[in-house]
């Protein structure tokens, strides 16, 4: 789930004579240069692959970093070249796990963007994390990213413990999915490494009373958990539009086959919070059992040596890319930037 960087800099740069700001092309409008950024030059870690690297050579590179001081890029590698396509199923569990709380289903019911344009809402989700993942939370994109998804939030009622929540959830369901259903185990500098990124991003959301401690945090999710999770309207209404969409990314005749197998991966308190029958313990199994089938082929493919999505071929609601946008195009409000508006009041007249 990396989203796509859109081009180097100094390659078709113009300036902009009301800015003053070099700028490159982009799909809504020019980006500033300051925004593109040169992966090979922000993560030297990722440009210098040995010819020949093990196996093991992200994990044995990984267990060299500092958890804290390294924590993007630890995550970087462990998101976007170990452990891609389970980060990417995790963190859509994680998201519809959100789901089965009402006051966040309530939110996103009133919002209407899951029954209005969900592939666009899962899209804007998807690309802005990767940003936050491929060039880090204080990068330029990173700020723009942050500032998106604060407005966003900020249009609602949403309470600090239902922020709080969401936020673990990023944290532990890609970590617990991929111990059990992993090619290899995380190492403990990818488990650390995960908890501070996605506290770092909880604090420039304005998150507060989030746990300094790994298993503080885990346990304070577990008894919200306890407390809020029911069944609710919302829950229902919700849970259908993302089973929906899930759906419709296959070809007709499949549809059914996906459907149950969503159904069969929720466990037990998801069901029942969002009204679903309960999966049957055979499917669940044969489920499950799939997916660890690919993990054990997938241990022995090549080390990755690019990025999982650098053909920007995930989203389907911008086609435009990857050939170029800014974060500030995202969202169900996208920011209008001034230098889109020739410095002028940003306040069409």
């Amino acid at each position: 789930m990396t989203a796509t960087t859109p081009g180097r800099a100094g390659e078709g740069t113009t300036t902009s004579s009301s800015t003053g700001k070099r700028t490159l092309p982009g799909v809504f409008g020019p980006i500033p240069e300051d925004l593109v950024v040169d992966s090979d030059r922000e993560h030297p870690l990722t440009s210098a692959i040995p010819v020949k690297p093990g196996r093991w050579y992200w994990r044995d590179l990984i267990a060299t970093l500092d958890p804290v001081a390294d924590a993007e890029e630890i995550h970087r590698i462990t998101a976007a070249y170990e452990f891609p396509w389970d980060y990417q199923r995790a963190l859509e569990l994680a998201l519809y796990r959100t789901y089965c709380v009402p006051s966040v289903s309530a939110v996103l019911s009133q919002a209407g963007n899951f029954r209005d344009k969900p592939q666009q809402r899962y899209d804007d989700t998807a690309l802005l994390m990767a940003e936050l993942v491929e060039h880090g939370v204080d990068s330029g994109r990173g700020k723009e990213s942050l500032r998106v998804i604060n407005r966003q939030h900020a249009m609602y009622d949403i309470t600090n413990d239902d922020m709080l929540y969401v936020l673990s959830t990023f944290i532990y369901e890609p970590l617990e999915w991929i111990d059990a259903n992993g090619w290899r185990r995380l190492h403990p500098n990818e488990r650390l490494a995960a908890f501070h990124f996605y506290r770092g991003v909880g604090q420039r959301m304005n998150i507060a009373d989030i746990p300094e401690d790994m298993g503080e945090f885990r346990r304070w999710r577990d008894d919200y958990e306890a407390r809020v999770f029911r069944y609710a309207d919302t829950n229902n209404e919700i849970g259908r539009y993302t089973l929906d969409l899930m759906c419709s990314w296959f070809p007709a005749p499949l549809r059914p086959v996906v459907r149950k197998g969503v159904q069969s991966i929720l466990d037990d308190d998801m069901a029942r919070a969002f009204g679903f029958p309960a999966p049957s313990p055979t499917l669940r199994r044969a489920a499950y059992a799939g997916i660890r089938a690919r993990s054990r082929i997938i241990r022995w493919f090549p080390v990755r040596r690019k990025p999982y999505g650098t053909e920007g071929t995930e989203n389907r609601t911008y086609p435009g890319y990857p050939t170029g946008y800014r974060p500030a195009d995202l969202g169900a409000h996208p920011i209008t930037p001034r230098d889109r508006l020739g410095g002028g009041c940003p306040v069409p007249h």
